[in-house]
């Protein structure tokens, strides 16, 4: 089975931004997955000027929710660390039976990797300086750079939600046929692991699963 791939394009955030930036995202991807009759929920962000709609099912807001919380245990123990995040949509098909198993297997025909370089930017200087009276306050400054930084955050998220409407609307010969009366395609969340190696590896064992992704950005 061919597996489509989508890199989101990477954001820059803080670790208090992590939970809005991640719910906004994931839901997006897996409402526009969504096959059957959902209820729509519009999303005000707290942080943004953003809107986004989820599903309305409060097992999807669960999975997620407790992803995105295994995700920011990741990130306290790994600061100032780039990192991924993928959502996989896949088939359940019965692998051949054999002496010892019955197995199912997990084919994967589309992956997101949401793309995160969690950052911590200093606090403002408190401290008066000896040419107070030939520079900026400090702190005016600093919060004047937060400003200018969440804007362009809340652009690239834009750019991002952007980015997977396009994918999908483009993006639908892989999807695999459905069942009557399905609502979602199963899916997963996979967060980096203690070890940055083992989510590596566990990423080229579902390749080699699958068979080679197509890579789109």
């Amino acid at each position: 089975m061919n597996c489509e791939v989508c890199q989101l394009k990477e954001l820059e955030v803080e670790h208090f931004e992590i939970r809005e930036v991640l719910r906004c995202i994931l839901h997006t991807i897996v409402f526009h997955r969504a096959l059957g009759l959902v209820r729509p929920k519009d999303i005000d962000l707290e942080l943004f000027e953003i809107t986004y709609v989820q599903c309305g099912d409060f097992e999807v807001e669960k999975k997620i929710d407790e992803k995105i919380e295994q995700f920011v245990s990741w990130v306290e123990k790994h600061p100032n660390k780039k990192s991924q995040i993928c959502l996989s949509f896949y088939e359940v098909k019965s692998k051949q039976p054999s002496w010892f198993t019955n197995k199912i297997e997990r084919l994967y025909w589309e992956q997101w990797y949401v793309n995160l370089n969690v950052t911590q930017h200093p606090k403002p200087h408190s401290g008066k300086s000896h040419h107070s009276k030939m520079v900026a306050d400090p702190g005016e400054s600093a919060y004047e750079e937060r400003s200018v930084r969440r804007a362009s955050l809340e652009a690239s998220l834009h750019e991002v939600l952007f980015q997977i409407i396009k994918f999908v609307n483009e993006k639908k010969d892989h999807v695999p046929s459905i069942s009557e009366g399905v609502i979602y395609f199963p899916y997963e969340i996979t967060i980096p692991s203690s070890s940055d190696s083992a989510f590596g590896m566990d990423m080229i064992k579902r390749m080699l699963q699958t068979g080679h992704p197509t890579m789109l950005s």
